[in-house]
């Protein structure tokens, strides 16, 4: 029966010319959604007014701790924030009109291909890859702990997915190097292997210094803009909080590092509610608010006019077991309140992803992933983290699961363009042409438009029975599997100056030779 299987396996199938096919045609790439469709809400006006007064009440009466930076708690205090030790209180409205006044609606993020550079706020959607996770899981291998050659990977193969606009950032941690030495490599990686936007690293003020450096030899005599004098923005990095209500200083390096050079900083409180947040959806985007505006103020006092990215991870966490739970109804109501307030302040957010507390990219897995990106596209997300490969609760990145999810990601694309109403989307002379009784197969219109009307899976099977019992009776898991090896081999890196390739290997030599040997 197994070699049986085999031989049905190996047919040659016009099937799988025709997935080529789509896939080709899938890989034209769009360098972000433009939305086109009304966001969908859950609190109204006065809602959202209430929870604006208690993230003040928060930042006002309990205050945020700036923790081991006595730069930051002076420049909070000179700006008029009451400072006493660490622990920073906020007059009422004060975070906001700093905000207010300086951070931009929508910035651009500036791709060493211009074609893929992103837009960031406003209407538009962009899509990045999962981030963080120190596992790799395939169905060859199983679970194991990520190297760099993983990292290479991915980045690559979100280089040549069409839904993805974003290389990302740490897509997985390449726990075969050095800590202090790693971040060089996963940037070049970005670097070399991809032209889409990137992020930086956040782990040492020093690698987000590292990142712009090696930004500007990437970008040259671009890195300036030539109007202002002041850097363009190529960098865009993910600033996480330590909820509850507290910044350290590890964070707050990075974010004044990028802030200086006016590069991108995502402010993003991560939290489990039950244990870093209180167990409402209400309590929960209250704190979420109050952390991420004292952050963004932060940014904005640093140097006015830095773009600044107002960043909810929210997820819920089991009662019982205290493990965190994905795709359930509560974190999609954080998204969907959280997203509104950050139009009401003028800024882009961030959040969303294929989340997911499966282990395999199984049925779990799918649903809780559908059960985010859904309200992520609904709600109206700008710069979409961990749209493709979460596993785990982000302890893991899918090989066969960042397949899946891109798929998903593809379809997001076709709904957030809306609905057409063009001539040719109100289809009348289709209508007028078959008349009652008919079918619209044949006619004019249907075969002017088949080749694009409808959004077609890569991985999806609807053929009959027969048919995918004679290619092999595969799962998607399977078909993902043979996805991604089959665009890894088929990879051409995009060109790349050997000059600046020379010297981006030559800086990241000379740094990495001042570090001492150890792995700290």
């Amino acid at each position: 029966m197994d070699e049986q299987q085999g031989q049905r396996s190996r047919r040659p199938s016009g099937r799988d010319a025709k997935r080529a096919a789509r896939t080709a045609r899938s890989s034209q790439i769009v360098p972000f959604i433009t939305r086109k469709i009304p966001y969908y809400e859950v609190v109204n006006a006065e809602g959202l007014e209430l929870l604006e007064h208690n993230a003040d009440t928060i930042l006002q009466e309990v205050g945020i701790d700036f923790r081991d930076d006595p730069e930051s708690l002076q420049l909070l205090k000179d700006a008029g924030a009451d400072v006493q030790g660490e622990r920073v209180r906020f007059p009422r409205g004060m975070c906001r009109t700093i905000v207010q006044r300086s951070a931009p609606r929508e910035f651009t993020q500036h791709a060493r291909n211009p074609a893929r550079s992103v837009i960031i706020g406003g209407n538009r959607t962009v899509f990045a890859p999962a981030y963080g996770s120190p596992f790799v899981r395939n169905l060859d291998e199983g679970r194991r702990y990520a190297k760099i050659e993983d990292f290479r990977n991915f980045v690559k193969l979100a280089y040549m997915s069409g839904s993805l606009h974003h290389s990302g950032g740490t897509i997985c941690e390449p726990v075969d190097l050095p800590v202090n030495k790693r971040h060089f490599d996963m940037v070049y990686s970005h670097m070399k292997y991809s032209d889409k936007p990137y992020m930086g690293s956040v782990t040492h003020p020093d690698r987000a210094q590292d990142t712009v450096d090696m930004t500007k030899i990437l970008f040259g005599d671009e890195y300036l803009d030539a109007a202002t004098g002041k850097p363009k923005t190529f960098i865009t990095s993910l600033i996480n909080a330590n909820s509850p209500l507290t910044w350290d200083a590890t964070m707050l390096g990075a974010l004044k590092t990028y802030a200086r050079n006016n590069q991108a900083t995502i402010v993003t409180p991560f939290i489990l509610a039950g244990a870093m947040s209180p167990v409402t959806v209400a309590g929960t985007v209250a704190q979420t608010l109050a952390e991420s505006l004292a952050g963004m103020t932060l940014a904005q006092l640093v140097n006015p006019g830095a773009p600044v990215i107002m960043g909810s991870f929210a997820s819920s966490l089991s009662m019982q077991s205290g493990a965190p739970t994905f795709g359930t109804p509560e974190p999609a109501l954080v998204l969907y309140s959280m997203a509104a307030l950050a139009r009401r302040l003028g800024v882009p957010f961030r959040s969303g992803g294929g989340l997911c507390a499966s282990k395999i990219a199984d049925a779990q897995a799918a649903f809780e992933s559908a059960n985010t990106m859904l309200p992520t596209a609904l709600a109206g997300v700008n710069f979409v983290l961990h749209t493709a490969g979460w596993l785990e609760g982000g302890l893991s990145m899918g090989y066969e699961k960042f397949m899946m999810d891109v798929d998903q990601a593809g379809m997001m694309h076709t709904l957030l363009a809306g609905v057409d109403l063009s001539d040719n989307g109100q289809a009348l002379d289709a209508i007028r042409e078959v008349g009652p009784g008919k079918h619209f197969l044949g006619c004019t219109h249907t075969q002017a438009n088949f080749e694009t009307a409808f959004y077609r899976s890569p991985l999806a099977d609807n053929n009959s029975f027969e048919q995918w019992d004679a290619e092999g009776a595969q799962d998607m898991n399977k078909r993902a599997n043979t996805q991604w090896k089959k665009m890894l081999a088929e990879y051409e890196a995009p060109p790349m100056d050997p000059a600046v390739d020379e010297a981006l290997l030559d800086y990241m030599k000379r740094r990495k030779d001042s570090f001492p040997d150890s792995n700290v």
